[in-house]
């Protein structure tokens, strides 16, 4: 299978287990069922602490890192909202990277708060600085607030019907207005001549 279009997916939570992650996971998930789409992941938590806060460009595993955003076609890029603005460890991630960085790329930013009141952190803090960043396209984000990203028994979490048909309509929206891809795979075109109707 040739790859036609690479997605980034950037988890911007310090912590393992997360409900933004578990939103990543949603949008990874419905990425793989289309053909030609190859999907990474960036856990900014996982890049060195002193090379990320000291901006240190020549660490391998930020070169690694910003290479990783350079590849991508399209970003996905998700957060826990704290005090109404994105967290703190995607800041410093963001901030090292060029004002073009995000040229010519469409992202779908995600985020997950406490408090409907945080939804704006969306628009206000987050989408600004993607902007600021060159993206081509910003796509309406997608706001959770816990409740609808309930937590399980084991710890993990698991997203809830409602942000499930947002996220499906979302991923749709990336393949087509990001990747000028189908948003549904699976059935082949019908000729007009085929089409009946009745009346």
């Amino acid at each position: 299978m040739s790859v036609q279009a690479t997605v980034l997916l950037i988890a911007g939570s310090p912590s393992e287990q997360s409900r933004s992650a578990a939103l990543l996971d949603a949008v990874a998930e419905r990425l793989l069922r289309h053909k030609g789409v190859a999907v990474e992941r960036l856990n900014i938590r996982e890049l060195p602490a002193p090379a990320l806060l000291l901006a240190d460009w020549n660490h391998p595993a930020l070169v690694k890192a910003i290479a990783q955003v350079a590849k991508a076609q399209a970003i996905v890029v998700s957060t826990p909202v704290y005090k109404a603005a994105y967290s703190g460890v995607l800041k410093v991630f963001l901030d090292l990277l060029s004002q073009t960085a995000l040229k010519d790329k469409t992202v779908l930013p995600l985020a997950t708060g406490g408090s409907p009141h945080h939804m704006l952190a969306l628009d206000y803090a987050l989408r600004p600085v993607l902007q600021a960043l060159s993206a081509r396209h910003i796509l309406p984000g997608v706001y959770a607030v816990d409740a609808q990203v309930p937590q399980a028994a084991d710890k993990s979490y698991s997203v809830g019907p409602e942000v499930a048909a947002r996220l499906d309509e979302s991923v749709g929206r990336l393949l087509q207005e990001g990747l000028r891809m189908p948003a549904t795979a699976g059935f082949e075109p019908v000729p007009f001549s085929r089409v009946r109707c009745s009346v």
